[in-house]
């Protein structure tokens, strides 16, 4: 199987590891995770909205990637920009975990332009 479908795996399950970083927590409620997680500040909060964040790119990158590929463009680069999407992703979770504003977005500004490079690369392809 393709790097590229690893990394859409990988990239799908990124918002469960993310919350687990604001649900790890004694107090946790999981009679009522949502009210619970609302209720949250500081760094909890922060990765309860990296964790949304990435429910919000997940389809675009997704759909590039299987654009991409049904298109035909060349596996090496459709790897290479998924890889980086995932990299990205990961280094803006963690910039938003640790209060990093301007960096996190940064970060973002990255892998969306890798989730929009795919469709390019698939046009092109």
């Amino acid at each position: 199987m393709p790097l590229a479908f690893w990394c859409v795996l990988a990239a799908g399950l990124m918002p469960i590891v993310v919350v687990g970083f604001a649900k790890a927590d004694s107090s946790f409620d999981n009679a009522h995770p949502r009210d619970w997680l609302e209720r949250q500040e500081g760094f909890r909060k922060r990765a309860h909205a990296a964790h949304l964040n990435a429910f919000e790119a997940f389809p675009l990158f997704a759909a590039g990637v299987f654009v991409a590929m049904w298109q035909g463009a060349a596996q090496p680069t459709v790897d290479a920009m998924a890889s980086g999407f995932l990299l990205f992703r990961i280094a803006y979770a963690w910039a938003y975990l640790t209060d990093r504003a301007m960096i996190r977005t940064l970060f973002w500004l990255a892998a969306t332009a890798l989730s929009i490079g795919l469709f390019i690369v698939g046009a092109f392809a």
